[in-house]
């Protein structure tokens, strides 16, 4: 008898409205899902309780707090629309790495996407000017621009409203 897949088995599907949160700072990481509708950001909050937008999540994006499960999150994650999101235990799945190839691929697809996503935002505010940091973010999240709030993208690029509209100005002249 063929082992069950993860939709048949471990899933289960959440609806948040916009500004819900998926996973919340200080909370175990208990749960995995994958956006199946709606946009969701990762943000955390610095020093003086301010939020800093640290990723976004689209549709067909794997959402999950922190690499290992239960441990205590040091991000939130917060719907930007009114979101749809296939949800399973996060222990249970990972128990199923290395027992069923078909959740090894998923995860280990799905952690190289986002550890690729956590560098290129590395490097994109270490190096690059902020007209480069916009071409990136717009490489890296196609069909977004429209879809979050500019004031969170700027968070995300590390400048003000104001520099990313004269980034998005430069940008435009430059293509």
């Amino acid at each position: 008898m063929k082992s069950p897949t993860l939709n048949e088995s471990l899933h289960s599907i959440e609806l948040l409205k916009n500004g819900d949160f998926f996973l919340k700072y200080g909370n175990p990481c208990s749960k995995i899902g994958k956006l199946t509708k709606g946009v969701m950001r990762g943000f955390v909050y610095d020093k003086d309780e301010g939020e800093i937008t640290t990723h976004f999540y689209q549709e067909g994006d794997m959402i999950v707090g922190s690499f290992i499960p239960n441990v205590n999150l040091s991000m939130t994650i917060q719907a930007l629309e009114d979101c749809e999101v296939s949800v399973a235990n996060y222990a249970e799945v990972m128990s199923q790495v290395n027992k069923d190839p078909g959740i090894t691929e998923i995860i280990t697809c799905e952690f190289q996407k986002l550890n690729q996503q956590l560098q290129s935002r590395l490097v994109s505010l270490l190096n690059l000017d902020s007209v480069e940091k916009y071409g990136l973010f717009l490489n890296d999240y196609p069909g977004l621009l429209n879809r979050i709030p500019h004031y969170y993208i700027a968070q995300y690029l590390g400048i003000t409203p104001t520099q990313l509209s004269r980034a998005r100005k430069q940008f435009a002249q430059k293509i």
